[in-house]
């Protein structure tokens, strides 16, 4: 099971999601449906309509869509690994918030961290495997 983390002060529900080089924190608290991200509304935040299913299919699993507020607090990497951050992060948010939602979560594979991370550039080669250009004259 997952550590159940609580804010002392108000209660929120905290969960801390990871994805290449992106780090989420996020807290959810009862509410009416709101997803702020960096102080900015979802649909305004990731533009790309995939990045915002990533995040609100984790929400709609739990079945909670219009019963809690999550606000976020994200930082490095890219859009996609932002969303994939979130999306890890809500989901152990939201085990905090109601242990019951720990199996739809699990089976839905947003507790799973995504491990594949970029590969190093090897010496000798121009990157992780491109190598210079073979001349045969």
């Amino acid at each position: 099971m997952i550590a159940v983390k609580k804010d002392k002060i108000n209660g929120d529900a905290l969960g801390t999601g990871r994805r290449k080089s992106s780090v989420a924190r996020v807290r959810v608290r009862p509410g009416s449906g709101n997803v702020t991200i960096n102080g900015k509304p979802l649909n305004e935040f990731f533009v790309n309509d995939q990045h915002q299913r990533d995040i609100l299919e984790t929400i709609q699993a739990a079945g909670l869509t219009d019963q809690i507020d999550v606000l976020v607090r994200v930082s490095g990497g890219g859009m996609s690994g932002q969303s994939g951050a979130i999306r890890m992060g809500i989901a152990r948010a939201l085990c905090s918030h109601d242990e019951a939602l720990h199996d739809p979560m699990r089976e839905g594979s947003f507790l799973t961290r995504d491990s594949r991370m970029k590969e190093r550039k090897k010496p000798g080669l121009r990157g992780a495997r491109r190598g210079v250009q073979f001349s045969k004259r």
